[in-house]
C-alpha cells in the first residue's frame, strides 16, 4: 500500500497530521488543564501490555509513524513514511521486505537521554521476548532482524512482505533502551510511569481513580509559528465507569473531554450549555462472539445460523439512538479498499431460525426453551459492565433469542474481568467491540493462534486467506483476499458482525484543535495541539 512522502519539517508534519491545528478566528492560548473522563479502568500504562485503548499512553509515548484523522499514516519520530516509491521499502525476489526509517535528529527521552536507532531495535527485542506477557506482539514475529547502521537509521528486515507493517510494532510507541535493558517488563515501574518522547509526562497514576500528565518542557515538536508544543500544561484522566456519573460531571463542567461516550448519553447531552457533541468515523464494529471452548451446542453451525437470523440489526440501531450503522462484515465499509459489499449475510428471519432449530432436533420444552439430548439451550451472555450501549444491545438479544427458544442470562463483567473473559474464552456468548488500525490485521482476532482469539475458533482455510491478505502489497489481489476472508467468516459464523461503531465524543466548547481519530491509536495521538480558549461567561467549563 502506498503512502504519501512528507517533508520532515516538524511544522509541516504538524499541519498535515492535525488539520484542525490552526483556528483562523482565534489566537492559540497556551496553558491550562484539560480534564478527561474515561469510562474504563486502566490495567497498565505500558502500551504493549494494555488490554484497552491507549488513550493515556498515546499522549506520552510516540511511534515512528501515526495515523491521522483520515486514517493515513504520517511521520512522527521518523522523517517520512517508507514506501516503495520513495525507496523506503525494498522487496527482494524471494519475497523478503526491507523497510528503512530515517529518524528525527535531536529528539530526547523525557529524562533527557537521546533517542536513537538502538531504542527502535530494543523495542523489537523486548516485545518479541517470550517472557514478556505483551497484550499484542503484532508484527514482531514477521521481522527477521534489524540493522542500525547509524544512530538515525533503522533497517527492518522482514521475513516476507507485509502490507500492514506501518500499523503494528513501531506505530504504538518506542521503548527506552537505556531504562529497560535487562529489566522484567512484566513488573517494571515503567508500567505505571512510562518514559516516552511524547508531549506529556506521567506525574501520578492512582489505579481506579486518575492519571495526571504534565507538559513535557523539552518536547521536540513546534507549531508553524515556532511555538513549542504541547499547548496544554496538564491533562488529568479521571476514571468514571458509570455513564450517569460521567454525564453529571460533563454537565457540571468538571469534564472537558469524554471520548467515545455511550450513544444514549450523547443524545441526553445534546443542547447542553458549554458542551459540544463531536462525531467522527471509526474503524470499529460491534459483534456477538461464540466461545468454541464452551457448550457443544454453540459449536453447531446450525445453532449459530439460527441465532444470526434471530437478531434484528435495525432494532439495535434504533436502541443506540441511530448513531451506528448495520453491517454485514467484520471489515467496516469505511475501509473501501477491503470491504466486500457482496459478502453473504443472513437476513433477520426468526421464522427461518425456528425452522432450522426444529429440523436440527432442538425441541421446545414446556417453558418454551429448546432441549436436545437432555440439554436445555440455556447460555450466558457477557458484556462489559458500565458500557450502557452494549448492555442495552445485550438485553435486546436476550429477548430476541428467547423468541426462538434460546435462554440467555446476562453474565456481565467489569473492565479487567471482562478483558480476561474475552481473551481466555471463559464465556458462552460475548457482546463486544473491536477497532482496528488503518491497515487492519484480522488474524489477531480470528487466526488460529491470534492473540485476541480467545474464543478458540480455528480454520486453516481462513488462516491462509488472512496470510495472503497481510502479505500482499498490490491493491487488487488484496481486495480479492479480503473478499475470501469475509466469505469464510460469513459461512462459519464464529462471530456475528452487527453494527459499525461511530466515534461520539463530548467536549467543552472551550477545547480547540480536537479531531477524533478513527483508528485504534485513539484521539490522544493529537493531544499536543489541543488548547483551551479563555472562559467567556460565568460557569463555562
Amino acid at each position: 500500500m502506498a503512502f504519501r512522502n512528507l517533508a520532515s519539517a516538524a511544522s509541516v508534519f504538524l499541519l498535515v497530521l492535525f488539520p484542525a491545528v490552526q483556528c483562523a478566528a482565534e489566537a492559540v492560548q497556551p496553558g491550562g488543564t484539560l480534564t478527561v473522563g474515561l469510562s474504563f479502568d486502566l490495567d497498565t500504562l505500558n502500551v504493549y501490555a494494555t488490554g484497552f485503548l491507549g488513550d493515556v499512553e498515546a499522549a506520552v509515548v510516540e511511534g515512528l509513524v501515526a495515523p491521522d484523522a483520515q486514517a493515513r499514516y504520517r511521520p512522527v519520530l521518523a522523517t517520512m513514511v517508507p514506501t516503495v516509491g520513495n525507496g523506503g521499502i525494498v522487496l527482494d525476489a524471494d519475497g523478503r521486505m526491507h523497510v528503512t526509517y530515517h529518524l528525527r535528529a535531536g529528539v530526547r527521552w523525557q529524562d533527557g537521554a537521546p533517542f536513537t536507532a538502538a531504542d527502535v531495535k530494543f523495542t523489537w527485542d523486548a516485545v518479541r521476548d517470550p517472557a514478556f506477557l505483551a497484550e499484542s506482539k503484532d508484527g514482531s514475529e514477521d521481522i527477521e532482524g534489524i540493522d542500525t547502521p547509524d544512530d538515525l537509521t533503522v533497517v527492518v528486515n522482514y521475513r516476507h512482505s507485509s502490507a500492514a507493517f506501518a500499523s503494528t510494532l513501531f506505530t504504538f510507541g518506542i521503548l527506552p533502551r537505556h531504562l529497560l535493558l535487562g529489566h522484567d517488563l512484566n513488573h517494571d515501574p515503567y508500567n505505571t510511569r512510562p518514559i516516552g518522547t511524547g508531549p506529556f509526562m506521567v506525574r501520578e497514576f492512582r489505579r481506579g481513580e486518575y492519571v495526571v500528565l504534565d507538559r513535557n518542557p523539552n518536547y521536540w515538536q513546534h507549531d508553524a509559528a515556532g511555538r513549542q508544543l504541547p499547548y496544554l500544561d496538564r491533562i488529568v484522566f479521571r476514571i468514571v465507569p458509570d455513564s450517569n456519573t460521567l454525564g453529571t460531571l460533563i454537565r457540571a463542567g468538571e469534564i472537558g473531554l469524554a471520548p467515545l461516550i455511550p450513544y444514549m448519553l450523547a443524545k441526553q447531552l445534546q443542547g447542553t450549555r458549554g458542551t459540544r457533541i463531536v462525531r467522527g468515523p471509526s474503524l470499529g464494529w460491534e459483534h456477538l462472539d461464540f466461545s468454541f471452548k464452551g457448550p457443544a451446542a454453540l459449536r453447531d453451525p446450525v445453532m449459530r445460523r439460527a441465532i444470526a437470523q434471530a437478531i434484528d440489526r435495525s432494532i439495535l440501531v434504533r436502541a443506540a439512538g441511530g448513531f451506528p450503522l448495520p453491517i454485514r462484515s467484520v471489515v467496516v465499509p469505511t475501509l473501501t479498499d477491503l470491504y466486500d459489499p457482496a459478502v453473504p449475510v443472513l437476513a433477520y428471519d426468526p421464522a427461518q431460525a425456528n425452522r432450522l432449530l426444529d429440523e436440527a432436533g432442538y425441541a421446545r420444552g414446556p417453558d418454551g426453551i429448546r432441549v436436545r439430548d437432555g440439554k436445555r439451550l440455556s447460555f450466558g451472555i457477557t458484556a462489559q459492565t458500565g458500557q450502557i450501549d452494549d448492555e442495552i444491545a445485550e438485553q435486546i438479544i436476550i429477548a430476541e433469542l428467547r423468541a426462538i427458544g434460546i435462554e440467555l442470562a446476562a453474565d456481565n463483567k467489569s473492565g479487567i474481568s471482562f478483558r480476561q473473559a474475552r481473551y481466555r474464552g471463559t464465556y458462552d456468548l460475548l457482546y463486544g467491540r473491536w477497532v482496528t488500525a488503518a491497515d487492519p490485521v484480522y488474524s489477531v482476532f480470528y487466526g488460529t493462534h491470534g492473540p485476541n482469539n480467545g474464543q478458540g475458533y480455528a480454520s486453516p482455510e481462513l488462516d491462509e486467506a488472512m496470510r495472503r491478505l497481510e502479505t500482499e502489497m498490490h491493491p487488487e489481489p488484496r481486495r480479492q483476499d479480503a473478499a475470501a476472508m469475509q466469505a469464510i467468516l460469513a459461512r462459519d459464523l464464529p462471530t456475528i458482525p452487527l453494527l459499525s461503531t461511530v466515534s461520539v465524543n463530548a467536549t467543552s466548547d472551550r477545547l480547540r484543535g480536537y479531531v477524533p481519530n478513527p483508528t485504534n491509536m485513539t484521539d490522544f495521538v493529537g493531544a499536543a495541539t489541543w488548547w483551551l480558549a479563555p472562559v467567556t461567561a460565568p460557569g463555562a467549563p
